[in-house]
């Protein structure tokens, strides 16, 4: 494990971000870098393509995760 130095200003935007998805400031950050670098590697993805191929990596099914449309 290494220290990655950032700005104070991502630091603080990290922290906002986590609080509101539930996650620690550096899994915040390690997600916003896994999801980057996919980002960068398949540019003619959406967001939603990127996340579902990184669960079906990880065996998960996108299907069992999302809400249903009952308790919308």
């Amino acid at each position: 494990m290494g220290i990655v130095k950032i700005s104070e200003d991502l630091h603080d935007e990290i922290r906002k971000a986590s609080g509101v998805m539930s996650r620690s400031i550096n899994s915040q950050a390690e997600f916003w870098i896994k999801i980057g670098m996919q980002a960068e590697m398949n540019p003619q993805c959406s967001f939603n393509e990127l996340v579902a191929t990184m669960l079906a990596k990880a065996n998960i099914s996108a299907d069992n995760l999302s809400v249903e449309e009952s308790e919308r």
